[in-house]
């Protein structure tokens, strides 16, 4: 592991060289970090991390994004996802994997009301309808070895929250 300061990202590309496979799930909130804060983290750092990847050899990105992104939305978080995928496309890796899960389930040390009430409610409809709205933060994990495990399927590939549950059973 290395620790990087992402302020100065460029400063620490030796980090970056000779990984075959890059994973990101780097991202932040707006109320934790502001607009400008969120737009940075969400966006700039991960494209940054990206172009040094790809310059250190790296040959499949594997980028954890959000459902519903979309370059062009009216909402500041879909967009940025959206944005950060083009992004990391435009980079040139020989493989891209973008990963969109829903809701993520899981355990966080800081306080989100809100969200924990969101987890609750998706945690009993995920009982019912259990690839719908939410995913456990775990089957994103392992979705995201496996695909790298996988043969390739063109250039870039798209993994919705359908996938990834099934994905991250294997």
């Amino acid at each position: 592991q290395a620790v990087v300061d992402f302020e100065r990202l460029g400063e620490h590309a030796a980090a970056f060289q000779g990984h075959d496979v890059g994973f990101c799930c780097l991202g932040t909130t707006r109320a934790k970090a502001g607009v400008d804060g969120f737009i940075r983290v969400d966006r700039d750092y991960v494209a940054q991390a990206a172009e040094l990847a790809r310059a250190g050899g790296c040959k499949h990105f594997v980028l954890q994004s959000s459902r519903g992104a979309n370059a062009q939305s009216h909402f500041l978080y879909l967009r940025v996802k959206g944005e950060v995928e083009n992004l990391v496309q435009a980079v040139g890796f020989d493989r891209c994997t973008i990963l969109r899960p829903a809701v993520l389930l899981c355990k966080r040390q800081e306080s989100r009301p809100m969200e924990w009430i969101a987890q609750q409610f998706l945690g009993a409809v995920a009982r019912v309808f259990p690839t719908a709205y939410s995913v456990p933060v775990e089957a994103v994990a392992r979705a995201m070895v496996a695909c790298v495990l996988q043969p390739g399927e063109g250039k870039v590939k798209v993994l919705e929250n359908r996938a990834i549950h099934e994905l991250g059973k294997a």
